[in-house]
């Protein structure tokens, strides 16, 4: 039997929900607790896991509790066996390749085993899982849609298959949960029917780190990206963007947070780099488990995606530290970010408008401190983890019928 590495005992995190005293009052009521089995591939830690890691910390307090079978472990994984439990459990499942089916019998023991009452699967891979094992186990599952599947990536063939295996899988899903618009439509379009989806917008912490330094016109500026470094998050646009900007005379500094998806894909980055002489206007930082922390320390964040991105949790992290977005016309993320109030959005692949974007911030056409507030105020509003994990909760109350 497979065991977490660390206890899962809900009675040890709950106790019985406070009741006001009253000349007759009755015994306290426990609060109805729910186990979900989240089905992840678990190698990196970008925006699909952040959001994963915020569901596992918040659904409690609606009476869900999340753990997390990995099948492919990696640095999420090992992420949740560091926080011990604070995220949720993690299981790790193996799988030898990607259509290593023996996996389903060993998740459908866990299952059995440990009370799981709902299956949720965030990426085609586990949906395929979570479609067996919900038949084995008679589970209903949800599947998290973060990204276009037919679009994910710059390799048309993985696309292919990652959309023939998501749509083979949906058809027996109970509910889909899609983090913008965007990504409904998406749906809609591949056959879903409008009330199979809902809408559940990402949601981040309201953390807004204490600033050492503020920009100012005239002085040079520093912005980042934060991402898991690959193709389609135009890290090549970004860097012919900067050439041009010094070009122009702009004292601007690119600071590059998150590791390369492959070692080969940062030789050509880098190379690209030399080639155009950035020299110190590129620094390379790698991972960081302290986003706010970082983004404290830039006067912009930089997401120049390709295409893509479903709602970038990066984005919203940004507004939450009232740091201004410059990022690009791609699929949600226009939807938390409006042209010239909380940030900039520039044409996808295009290193002149990237550019000139960058420049209206620093050269003061936009004013900063009115920019960066709009991004906090509006991310308080709409994008907050608590009212993340509420949406959440309210699909599984709906699909396992709880009042």
């Amino acid at each position: 039997m497979l065991t977490p590495m660390v206890p899962t005992s809900i009675e040890a995190t709950v106790g019985p929900v406070a009741v006001m005293a009253t000349p007759k009052a009755k015994a306290p009521v426990a609060m109805r607790t729910t186990k979900v089995l989240h089905l992840v591939n678990g190698e990196h830690f970008a925006g699909a896991e952040r959001v994963q890691s915020h569901l596992g910390r918040c659904l409690p307090s609606h009476g869900f509790f999340a753990d997390f079978a990995c099948v492919k472990p990696g640095r999420f994984s090992e992420m949740l066996h560091e926080k011990r439990g604070a995220w949720g459990s993690a299981f790790d499942v193996p799988m030898s390749g990607r259509f290593d089916m023996a996996v389903t019998g060993r998740i459908a023991t866990l299952v059995k085993d440990h009370g799981f009452e709902l299956l949720h699967a965030h990426t085609p891979r586990t949906a395929l899982l979570a479609a067996i094992v919900s038949r084995l186990t008679s589970r209903p599952w949800v599947y998290h849609v973060h990204s276009p599947a037919s679009r994910d990536s710059d390799r048309p063939w993985l696309n292919r298959i990652n959309a023939w295996t998501e749509k083979a899988a949906l058809r027996g899903a109970d509910h889909l949960i899609t983090v913008s618009e965007s990504l409904r439509d998406h749906c809609r379009a591949g056959g879903i029917a409008d009330d199979r989806i809902s809408v559940v917008h990402n949601g981040v912490p309201g953390i807004r780190p204490r600033r050492e330094r503020f920009p100012s016109v005239g002085q040079r500026w520093t912005i980042g990206m934060i991402a898991l470094m690959r193709p389609r998050k135009g890290v090549e646009v970004a860097l012919d963007a900067l050439a041009l900007l010094r070009q122009s005379g702009h004292d601007v500094v690119l600071r590059c947070i998150g590791p390369f998806e492959t070692p080969e894909y940062e030789r050509q980055v880098k190379q690209q780099a030399d080639r155009l002489n950035l020299g110190d206007s590129v620094q390379w930082v790698g991972f960081t488990d302290d986003v706010p922390a970082a983004l404290s320390q830039l006067d912009a964040m930089l997401l120049p995606s390709l295409f893509g991105e479903g709602l970038p949790m990066v984005v919203l992290e940004a507004m939450a530290a009232a740091v201004p977005v410059i990022a690009t016309h791609v699929e949600g993320t226009p939807e938390a970010i409006t042209d010239g109030v909380e940030g900039l959005l520039a044409e996808a692949g295009n290193a002149e408008s990237l550019s000139n974007k960058i420049t209206e911030l620093v050269t003061g056409r936009h004013d900063w401190t009115a920019m960066s507030e709009a991004a906090y105020q509006r991310h308080g509003r709409q994008f907050s983890d608590l009212a993340m994990s509420n949406g959440v909760a309210d699909v599984y109350r709906r699909v396992l019928d709880i009042d």
